[in-house]
């Protein structure tokens, strides 16, 4: 389908959202709150309408859990007065409940300290022109028909091997939202947009030797889910291979991450290269920018324009344009991910990161396209291949990383047993460093994609 025809079926859609409010509603209260702000005599202001909607049912053993509708409204204003700040939010679409907002965004900021940095994005730094990027595919599914694919992903799992005794249920997720922000430095824009997903956790085995996982496909097209039926056996799968799991002997060795786990080393950097713990010093990577932080062969790329994609966006949180960008080039650091307060504080321009990252990819000039999970295995040799996390032992002012893990011990390249009830730890400085190979088996976790990675060293502690 082509994007003009793609966006004539989305203004259709748009028509059968489920929105109880129109753009143009929007338009109206937010220009009403930044009209007041003015009148109470605001330096500057900025105001956002939003409205959520959609539906969610769970299912367990084949009857029906729960069916929940969700629906949310809301108004935020911020106002300045010099270089104070304050904020306030109401669920009231009454002129009264704005104009009673908006004087409470005023007394508090009237009566806050002043920040030398506190303020709009300049000018230069805001979207004027917002691109088309797909963003919204409403879900017209009832309960009805929302139960039955859960439970038919649930039997699915059920049904795959006699081993699989037990269910912590599925569900089916259907969610869509849009909003309109303006402020008094002239960024006008808003978008709809969806997220709808479909998830299973089955349970394996009997007695001492049990074991869950779980499976999902999240999309912004409930047509690009994962079948339900592939959905479940694919949990199962998962879960099968866990039974009769061991602990092992303390060891240091090679450590693969299974590729959507490998999206929380890209988080955590991310994480030490924000501007909040930049400038606050609580990140264990201060002055990274132009020093090498991963090898050679590795990038990472940020690309918010991407179709539909999940961490897409043609304006931040603020309205400032984002762009596409080499965050990590060669193994060095090109870019922080600042807001303009973070960026002020820095001394920086921000780089239209409020609200967070978008579209990240970590990836290494050394992947080939045969590189999947077996040749990874491969590479590993002998040690441990981790599937799944536990805790949230990581420090981010040191690096120190130490987090639970099961998964599998590999030997000579190929699979040798489950393992469990073990600790993986090191630095996440090290880490970085050591990182010898990223897979081709890409997985997009929410706005971060990345392969399976190889890090050369870990400790592992087990029995």
């Amino acid at each position: 389908m082509t994007l003009p025809a793609q966006r004539k079926q989305q203004k259709a859609a748009k028509a059968d959202s489920g929105f109880s409010y129109s753009r143009a509603r929007f338009e109206e209260l937010v220009d009403s709150a930044l009209a007041h702000a003015k009148k109470l005599g605001a330096t500057n202001a900025g105001a956002e309408a939003s409205e959520g909607c959609g539906l969610s049912v769970s299912v367990r053993k084949g009857e029906i859990e729960t069916v929940e509708r969700n629906r949310d409204k809301s108004l935020g204003v911020t106002v300045y007065v010099g270089k104070r700040r304050g904020n306030a939010s109401t669920s009231d679409f009454s002129q009264k409940a704005i104009e009673q907002t908006v004087q409470a965004a005023y007394d508090i900021a009237r009566f806050t300290a002043e920040d030398p940095v506190a303020g709009l994005p300049d000018e230069a730094d805001i979207s004027r022109k917002h691109p088309e990027l797909d963003l919204f595919h409403p879900w017209s599914i009832d309960s009805e028909a929302a139960a039955k694919l859960a439970l038919e992903c649930e039997a699915a799992a059920l049904s795959t091997d006699r081993r699989i005794t037990n269910s912590e249920g599925a569900g089916v997720s259907a969610q869509q939202s849009h909003f309109f922000s303006a402020h008094t430095h002239g960024f006008r824009g808003g978008y709809a947009s969806s997220r709808h997903s479909i998830s299973v956790a089955p349970i394996a085995g009997k007695g001492d030797d049990m074991q869950r996982d779980a499976w999902y496909s999240s999309m912004r097209s409930p047509g690009e889910l994962a079948g339900a039926k592939a959905v479940g056996r694919y949990a199962a799968e998962r879960a099968l291979s866990r039974l009769k799991a061991r602990k092992i002997a303390t060891t240091q060795c090679p450590v693969l991450f299974e590729s959507p786990l490998a999206a929380g080393l890209l988080g955590s950097f991310v994480q030490a290269v924000s501007g909040g713990a930049l400038y606050r010093k609580s990140t264990f990577l201060p002055d990274a920018m132009g020093k090498k932080v991963f090898p050679d062969h590795i990038h990472v790329d940020e690309d918010p324009h991407v179709l539909r994609g999940k961490g897409s966006a043609p304006f931040d949180e603020e309205g400032v344009t984002t762009r596409a960008r080499k965050v990590v080039d060669a193994g060095v650091v090109q870019g922080y991910f600042l807001s303009t307060y973070s960026a002020r504080k820095l001394g920086m321009r921000t780089t239209g990161n409020a609200g967070g990252s978008h579209n990240l990819t970590l990836t290494s000039r050394l992947t080939r396209a045969q590189d999947d999970l077996d040749e990874m295995l491969r590479k590993l040799g002998t040690g441990l291949f981790v599937t799944e996390l536990m805790g949230q032992g990581v420090n981010y002012v040191t690096g120190d990383y130490s987090r639970g893990a099961s998964g599998f011990w590999v030997e000579k390249g190929r699979i040798a047993f489950p393992v469990q009830e073990i600790t993986i730890a090191g630095n996440l400085k090290d880490m970085f460093k050591g990182i010898q190979a990223i897979g081709a088996d890409a997985y997009n976790y929410g706005a971060k994609t990345v392969g399976s990675v190889l890090i050369n060293r870990m400790k592992v502690a087990g029995s």
